[in-house]
């Protein structure tokens, strides 16, 4: 199983039988998306920066909200939680998705902007890849961000959703406040092209923090 830094919020995931697309962007954002194709597209929330659905080519399945999905022995599920901490009074909901393949857990976390309640870590007991935002203002930032790492106890971590010199959002934190916060000691991998997985790390083994090169 590989793991693809689109950009912003965006990743394709390869499988043995099948590919999917999470987040694909406007080029509102700044930059432009590059040409992809999958065979399912997951879209976290109804946000420019988020909801390109045309931009993907050969999709056979759309998942835009919460809800249980197989396709290809891949194995979907999306909980709904919020784009802010207060409830949603003001950015509304997003989903996060728990996508199984090749016996991997990947958890993507859209643009959530808080800590996730316990029943929401009961829904998740298992996750291998943790991608998060760690930008601030409209998501997590990097503090709270850690606190959720700490909770979900991920093998790898891959931050999105942070600012970039091409991205139009310049009032939202770099990455580099991120990796601050989570420290060296974490056995951080910076400007990866991809993360290959597979097989389940030793749950002995510390959290990695990867940070993927974009493909935009």
């Amino acid at each position: 199983m590989e793991i693809t830094y689109v950009g912003h919020s965006c990743f394709k995931i390869k499988g043995k039988t099948l590919s999917l697309v999470i987040d694909p962007y406007d080029s509102k954002i700044g930059y432009k998306l590059p040409k992809l194709s999958a065979d399912v597209v997951l879209v976290t929330h109804d946000h420019f920066d988020h909801n390109n659905i045309a931009g993907v080519s050969d999709y056979r399945l759309v998942v835009d909200g919460p809800g249980e999905y197989e396709v290809g022995g891949v194995f979907i599920y999306g909980r709904s939680v919020f784009h802010d901490d207060k409830q949603g009074a003001e950015r509304g909901k997003s989903t996060f998705y728990l996508i199984t393949v090749d016996g991997v857990d990947i958890l993507h976390l859209g643009d959530l902007g808080h800590e996730l309640s316990q029943e929401d870590l009961e829904k998740i007991p298992s996750v291998e890849v943790l991608m998060i935002p760690v930008g601030g203002k409209y998501t997590l930032d990097a503090e709270v961000a850690s606190k959720v790492i700490s909770a979900v106890q991920p093998a790898y971590v891959i931050p999105m959703h942070y600012k970039t010199n091409d991205s139009v959002m310049q009032d939202i934190d770099g990455v580099d406040k991120f990796l601050d916060v989570m420290g060296v000691e974490n056995g951080i991998k910076k400007d990866m092209d991809k993360l290959t997985v597979n097989a389940k790390k030793d749950e002995s083994e510390d959290t990695e923090v990867i940070v993927l090169k974009p493909t935009h």
